[in-house]
């Protein structure tokens, strides 16, 4: 006798009709077409060589094999759920690590926090970050938040947050922010621009998109990371570019102004799960993250 199984979808589709006793029903639980229920059922008859439902009206009952089949499979699939929801349940008593670039971190996630905190209490989050490039595969962290563009890799779920948008900004207490405020974003070719060494199309991508040439920008004092390009730029230091998120509060302040706007880049900030941890809390996270841009740009 072959103790090989039949496919599980198979299984599991034969077990939900059994159950509901319609294969309607069984393909709206599954979220998949009345079609694909069909297909596996009759695959799952032509493996063992038996029926399992013969029509009832405009339904369908089942057959002493189905009957049979139905009782030992949804005592095992019923078994299956209530493991997996332990298991699940256990998964959420530990803290959901996030990694997150510094200047992500400093200043637009932490000044959030507190208020995720409150709003999504179970996600018991834990915070990392890292001086070189994120790795969202890394085994320590269950879902990374960043800037990047598409396409995404197949082996990871990508929550797609916002629009990359970035800009010009630069301090009130800047020398010549009055001068350069009130003239049209050229003006910016003939000046020492901040930048930084994470970022270096970003001076480029602004001035075409602006219809300018990028050939003509010049680099002023450069800075390792985004934190301390915006530092410099808050300190009156000159002029610096960045996204529009890492900024919004600082012009809400009025602690920095953006003169020229910002434009949109091929870049989404987006939250990255590895695809085999199947992190239901990332789907909050999400969601709430998502709410919080969304807040920024009214």
């Amino acid at each position: 006798m072959s103790r090989e199984l039949p496919p599980l979808n198979a299984l599991r589709a034969f077990e939900a009709a059994a159950r509901l006793l319609s294969v309607s029903q069984a393909a709206a639980e599954l979220h998949v077409t009345h079609g694909a229920v069909s297909r596996q059922i009759r695959v799952l008859e032509e493996q063992l060589g038996v029926s399992l439902f013969d029509k009832d009206g405009r339904g369908v009952k089942l057959t002493d094999a189905g009957r049979r089949l139905r009782e030992v499979s949804s005592e095992a699939f019923e078994r299956l759920r209530e493991v997996c929801g332990e298991l699940r349940q256990q998964d959420s008593e530990r803290p959901f690590v996030l990694g997150c670039p510094g200047s992500l971190l400093a200043r637009w996630f932490i000044p959030r926090l507190d208020r995720l905190q409150k709003d999504l209490p179970e996600l018991r989050l834990q915070l990392s970050t890292s001086q070189g490039e994120l790795d969202p595969r890394s085994p320590e962290v269950d879902a990374t938040l960043l800037f990047a563009e598409p396409p995404w890799p197949a082996d990871m779920q990508v929550f797609e947050l916002g629009v990359e948008r970035i800009g010009p900004v630069l301090s009130p207490r800047y020398a010549r922010s009055a001068e350069l405020a009130g003239q049209p974003a050229a003006v910016l070719l003939g000046e020492p621009l901040l930048h930084t060494a994470s970022r270096p199309q970003a001076w480029p991508q602004w001035a075409e998109a602006q219809g300018l040439d990028a050939q003509r920008l010049q680099r002023g004092q450069g800075f390792e990371h985004l934190y301390y390009l915006l530092e410099a730029a808050a300190s009156g230091l000159g002029v610096a570019i960045a996204p529009q998120a890492l900024v919004a509060d600082d012009l809400a302040a009025g602690r920095l102004i953006a003169p020229w706007g910002f434009v949109e880049t091929d870049a989404r900030l987006a939250l990255w799960v590895p695809s085999r941890r199947g992190e239901r809390r990332a789907e909050r996270l999400a969601e709430w993250l998502r709410g919080e841009l969304q807040g920024d740009s009214r």
